[in-house]
């Protein structure tokens, strides 16, 4: 889809600018089948709910706040241009980090600066503190990643290996 630079476009009660450049690399053909992978029912929309799912997929990292407001402001069901307003509002969304900055996070809770952080500490920190993540969610996270018979995980193994690194 084609806009033009600074074109508004609705998003429920609010207008939201978008730039005729794809967000953060993704090509608009990137946008649209993702979108079109959420749109299970066919319709050219999906329902606000999976936002945020939709935006992660793509790369972006919307906090739980971020994603909130915006649905909060938007439709019950976004169409697809819609949906590209928000993929490419200008102020963007936080970057993801870098390998470094995650394992700089981690090292708060490694008293003993051994490189690894309990199973179930980092359970409590990933659904208690900060951006709180469902036990659901936690439990996708954690698929993969190995976890010793003392049960520690090597937490910057885990940062890589959410990262996709």
């Amino acid at each position: 889809m084609k806009t033009a630079q600074n074109e508004s476009v609705p998003c429920g009660k609010m207008f939201v600018k978008i730039s005729s450049s794809p967000c953060a690399g993704k090509s608009d053909a990137e946008a649209k089948e993702a979108f079109a992978l959420f749109d299970k029912r066919g319709t050219g929309k999906i329902p606000s709910g999976q936002l945020g799912d939709l935006l992660r997929a793509l790369g972006q990292n919307p906090t739980q706040a971020e994603v909130d407001s915006l649905r909060s402001s938007a439709p019950s069901e976004l169409d697809y241009k819609t949906f590209l307003s928000i993929l490419q509002r200008p102020d963007g969304f936080k970057p993801a980090g870098e390998l470094d900055d995650f394992v700089r996070g981690f090292q708060v809770f490694d008293k003993d600066g051994s490189g690894v952080i309990g199973a179930g500490e980092l359970r409590y920190v990933l659904t208690q503190l900060g951006e709180k993540m469902s036990d659901a969610e936690v439990d996708e996270l954690l698929k993969g990643v190995p976890i010793s018979s003392d049960g520690n995980i090597n937490y910057r193994d885990f940062a890589a290996h959410i990262l996709g690194a």
